[in-house]
C-alpha cells in the first residue's frame, strides 16, 4: 500500500463527522483547531521514513503502562481517558497545520497528504476510568496502522500521565479526609488547562467540588467558591465585608475569618449572619489548634451548626494529621494540581507487537539494559479471593469468566468511540476499586504495591 492509499484511506474516514465537543479544542482567534500538533516533532519523523519504507500500513499494537508506582505509592487511579478520547476524534490536520509542517520542513509532501486526511481508524482498549492500576497494567491499548498509532504517543501520554497522575493524589487526600468533604481549588497554581483537567481526575477520586468553572461548564463537576483576603481588605472593617457577602448570598455562605484577629472575626461573623452561619474558612496558622479555638468559640456562641473549612497548602500527610481535628472539610490547591509531589505518573507507550509475514503478531520487546520490555498484545483481569483483589493478572488472551474481574473495555471499534460515559460513572468506579484492595493499600506511608502483577505465561 502506498502513501498515497493511506490518504485515500483517511479521506474517507474524514467523511464521518466529529462532534464539537467543549475543551478537545484549542482556539486562535475564536476558530477552532484540531488536536495534531499537540504532538512531538519525531512523531512525524518516524510517520516519514515509514512512509517511505512501507512499514506505516503495518498491523500493530502500542500499550501504555507504568514500569513502576512513583514514589513508594500503593496503587495509581486511571483518569484522563474520557479526555482522551475527545482528543483523539478532534485530532487532525488543517490548512494552517499544514502549512506551519510543510514551511518548517517537518514534513515532505507524501507525510502531508497522510496527515491532512488522517483520521484514526483503529481500536483502542483501555482500563475504565477510575480503577486502580499497578505496574505493567496495560492501561491503554491501541491497535491499527503503524502510521495512525504512532502519532498518538505524545497526545495519549501528555493526557493519561498529567491525570492519573493527579487522581493518585486526590485518591490518597480523600481516603485521609475520611469522609470530610474536599474542594479543589488549585486553579491558581498551575496551566489553566491543567487546572480544568485537574478538577475534573480530583473529582473521579472523590472531591466533592471544585473552584474552577470551566470544569464545571465543560464536564458537570459541581463548583463552590468562598472569598479571598482581598475582599475583606478592600471594605473599611471587617464586619462591613462580613455584611455585604451575607446580604448577597444569605447566612448559608462561608466566611474567611483570619484576615486579622480570628476570635474577633468569628465573633463578627455570628454577630451579622446569626447562628445559622453556613461556615467559616480558616486559611493559616497553627490549624489544629486555631480550629478547636474556634469550635469552641462557634458553640458558645450558639452556631454549633456552622461548619469550620481549613486551607492552606494542605496535603494528604496535613489532612491525616488533622484527622482528630473538629473540622468539617478541606479544600487543597498547589498539593493536588501537582500531584502532592508526583507530577507525572511515569507512564510509557510503546510498541508490542506487530504484524508477521504470515499475517498475524509477532510480540516485540525493547531490550535495553534497565528499561526491558515485554511483548505480546496483553489482557488483564484482577483476581480476587473473596471479593479481595489479590493480583493484577496479565495475559495473551482474553480472559473468561472464571479468571477474575476483566479490566480492558472498549474504547474506540473501527475508529468510532464507543467508550464514552458519564463522569459520575467514573466517580463510583473508583469507590468500588478501592474497596476491592487489602486495607494496607490505603497507608499513606511508602511500601510496595498493593498487589502483584503477574505475567501468564511469565516471559517476554
Amino acid at each position: 500500500m502506498t502513501a498515497d492509499d493511506l490518504a485515500d484511506r483517511g479521506k474517507l474516514a474524514a467523511t464521518r463527522p466529529a462532534p464539537d465537543i467543549p475543551g478537545a479544542a484549542a482556539t486562535r482567534g475564536g476558530r477552532a483547531e484540531g488536536t495534531g500538533l499537540l504532538t512531538d516533532h519525531y512523531e512525524l519523523t518516524m510517520l516519514r521514513a515509514a512512509l517511505r519504507s512501507g512499514a506505516a500500513m503495518r498491523r500493530a499494537v502500542f500499550e501504555v503502562f507504568a514500569r513502576h508506582l512513583p514514589n513508594g505509592r500503593r496503587y495509581g487511579v486511571v483518569a484522563g481517558a474520557g479526555r482522551l478520547l475527545d482528543a483523539i476524534e478532534q485530532f487532525r490536520f488543517g490548512p494552517a497545520e499544514i502549512g506551519f509542517l510543510r514551511d518548517t520542513g517537518v514534513a515532505d509532501e507524501a507525510t502531508l497528504r497522510y496527515l491532512e486526511s488522517y483520521r484514526f481508524t483503529g481500536d483502542i482498549w483501555g482500563y475504565a476510568e477510575g480503577d486502580c492500576y499497578f505496574p505493567g497494567s496495560p492501561i491503554l491499548v491501541v491497535e491499527s496502522t503503524f502510521a495512525e498509532a504512532c502519532v498518538l504517543e505524545t497526545l495519549a501520554l501528555s493526557v493519561l500521565n498529567h491525570d492519573c497522575a493527579i487522581a493518585s493524589a486526590a485518591s490518597r487526600m480523600v481516603n485521609a479526609a475520611d469522609g470530610r468533604p474536599l474542594i479543589e481549588m488549585g486553579s491558581r497554581r498551575t496551566h489553566e488547562l491543567a487546572a480544568v483537567a485537574s478538577a475534573r481526575a480530583a473529582y473521579i477520586a472523590g472531591f466533592a467540588t471544585t473552584s474552577n468553572l470551566r470544569a464545571g461548564h465543560a464536564y458537570g463537576v459541581p463548583t463552590s467558591g468562598t472569598s479571598a483576603h482581598a475582599f475583606t481588605l478592600v471594605h473599611d472593617s471587617e464586619r462591613q465585608a462580613f455584611s455585604a457577602q451575607v446580604e448577597a448570598l444569605g447566612t448559608g455562605t462561608t466566611l474567611l475569618v483570619d484576615t486579622y484577629d480570628v476570635a474577633e472575626a468569628v465573633r463578627a461573623a455570628v454577630a451579622v449572619a446569626g447562628p445559622g452561619l453556613g461556615a467559616v474558612r480558616v486559611d493559616s496558622g497553627d490549624l489544629p489548634v486555631v480550629a478547636r479555638q474556634v469550635r469552641s468559640l462557634l458553640d458558645s456562641l450558639g452556631a454549633e451548626r456552622t461548619r469550620i473549612v481549613l486551607t492552606g497548602d494542605l496535603d494528604e500527610y496535613s489532612i491525616a494529621a488533622l484527622a482528630a481535628t473538629p473540622v468539617d472539610g478541606y479544600g487543597v490547591g498547589t498539593s493536588l494540581v501537582t500531584g502532592s509531589g508526583v507530577p507525572t505518573a511515569a507512564l510509557v507507550y510503546k510498541l508490542v507487537a506487530r504484524a508477521d509475514g504470515a499475517g498475524g503478531l509477532r510480540p516485540v520487546a525493547k531490550r535495553s539494559v534497565g528499561k526491558p520490555g515485554r511483548g505480546g498484545r496483553k489482557w488483564a483481569v484482577r483476581g480476587r479471593d473473596g471479593g479481595v483483589a489479590v493480583a493484577e493478572r496479565i495475559s495473551d488472551r482474553p480472559p473468561g469468566p472464571a479468571d477474575g474481574r476483566a479490566l480492558l473495555r472498549q474504547l474506540v471499534h473501527d475508529g468510532e468511540i464507543v467508550g464514552r460515559e458519564p463522569l459520575a460513572a467514573a466517580r463510583s468506579r473508583h469507590q468500588a476499586a478501592l474497596a476491592e484492595l487489602p486495607a494496607h493499600a490505603l497507608r499513606l506511608s511508602r511500601g510496595y504495591p498493593a498487589i502483584p502483577t503477574v505475567f501468564e505465561p511469565d516471559g517476554e
